[in-house]
């Protein structure tokens, strides 16, 4: 019986070591489906993490001001595509601060970038897409010096006209796939890119900076109340209440999706305890996550939103509504992370490095194997 036994254990261990090993799936993705290769970049819906190296965790002292409880290599393997952040000045250094440097510094622009290039380096098949609030109107000439010397700029996509003041159709977008086989995996949006300081001007200086509002339109983002949440553009001005003079200008749609709180000094902070009910995938409940999403591609003229920005991404989960309206049903290479729900567990084989790393399934089977050995052994007296 024990024979059997074992025998049903190691065939079991070997058909998912077999399963992980040559499923052809992980290496055709793009952006962890190989549905979204082929889709323009403007098609899709990327999940985005607002203020994403503010992090609310021990090394904060777990500051009320963060907006994530995980950092931003991490929340790019669980499957975030859209990462922002504030620039401000801080004496002669670029930091990421929360309003202000004061309240909490992630750091240095430059030390965040390097972070990021690392991870595109690990991870050749995804696109990803930065936006920095230009908190301080920091020159084009110094965001692009700590792009140059994070190493960066060789990955970033520039438009095909940098003199154009009016986006592309979303269907003229480059595709996943192009961007990937180009070498051109990173977006940068700066919100917004200040007059140089000389003749020259930001499209000259850093093409692959692209300003925010020639590209992409937002609704409302200081929002208190589940029943406030609306579609309609505030960002840029020009197009504020008007969502059919935002779609005529091709503008991407960047919904905000996150909850404030008023906390002392009526500072307002992440709302992290309705957080669930925010990011939820639950389409019929007004204030969630899946209700946004489907009543903003409505009044969007069926055009799904482009990013779908919140806080705690790992909370709802928000990835589910991503990956519904992108109609993407088995998602892979993602690693789940403390909060991720049984489906993404069990989409995300990357999380043990199986699908990179096929010999990890065969030690499994080893280990299986050596175990029932061991067990035979025992009953036998041994």
């Amino acid at each position: 019986m024990r024979l059997f036994r074992c025998l049903a254990i190691l065939q079991s261990a070997l058909s998912a070591a077999t399963t992980t090993a040559h499923d052809p799936r992980a290496s055709a993705a793009c952006n962890n489906s190989p549905d979204l290769c082929s889709r323009s970049y403007g098609e899709i819906t990327h999940l985005g993490a607002h203020d994403s190296p503010f992090v609310r965790d021990e090394s904060t002292g777990f500051s009320l001001a963060g907006n994530q409880f995980y950092n931003t290599t991490v929340q790019l393997s669980a499957g975030v595509r859209l990462v922002t952040a504030q620039v401000h000045r801080d004496g002669d250094e670029l930091h990421l601060c929360h309003t202000s440097c004061s309240l909490l510094d992630a750091g240095t622009l430059g030390n965040w970038l390097s972070s990021i290039k690392m991870w595109l380096d690990e991870n050749p098949n995804d696109v990803i897409t930065i936006l920095l609030v230009n908190s301080d109107n920091v020159s084009a000439q110094d965001l692009h010096a700590e792009f140059t010397r994070a190493n960066i700029v060789a990955q970033a996509y520039s438009p095909e006209s940098t003199t154009t003041t009016t986006a592309p159709r979303r269907q003229t977008w480059p595709t996943l796939q192009d961007l990937i086989s180009n070498r051109t995996r990173l977006l940068v949006f700066v919100a917004s890119l200040p007059d140089s300081n000389n003749a020259r001007t930001s499209a000259e200086v850093a093409p692959y900076l692209m300003d925010e509002f020639t590209f992409i339109f937002e609704n409302q983002y200081e929002v208190t109340s589940p029943m406030n949440f609306s579609c309609l553009p505030h960002r840029p001005s020009s197009v504020r209440d008007n969502t059919s003079a935002a779609l005529a200008r091709n503008l991407l749609p960047l919904v905000n999706h996150f909850l404030g709180k008023r906390a002392i000094l009526d500072i307002i902070v992440p709302d992290v305890d309705r957080v669930a009910g925010t990011n939820s995938p639950v389409e019929s409940r007004v204030g969630t996550l899946g209700n946004a999403a489907k009543m903003c591609s409505s009044e969007y003229a069926g055009r799904q939103p482009t990013f779908l920005l919140v806080d705690f991404f790992d909370r709802g989960p928000a990835i589910e509504v991503v990956d519904g309206i992108n109609g993407v049903e088995r998602a892979v290479g993602r690693k789940a992370v403390g909060n991720g729900t049984t489906r993404e567990r069990k989409t995300s084989a990357a999380v043990s490095g199986e699908e990179k790393n096929p010999f990890r399934g065969v030690a499994r089977v080893v280990r299986a194997g050596y175990g029932c050995f061991q067990a035979i052994l025992r009953g036998m007296g041994w």
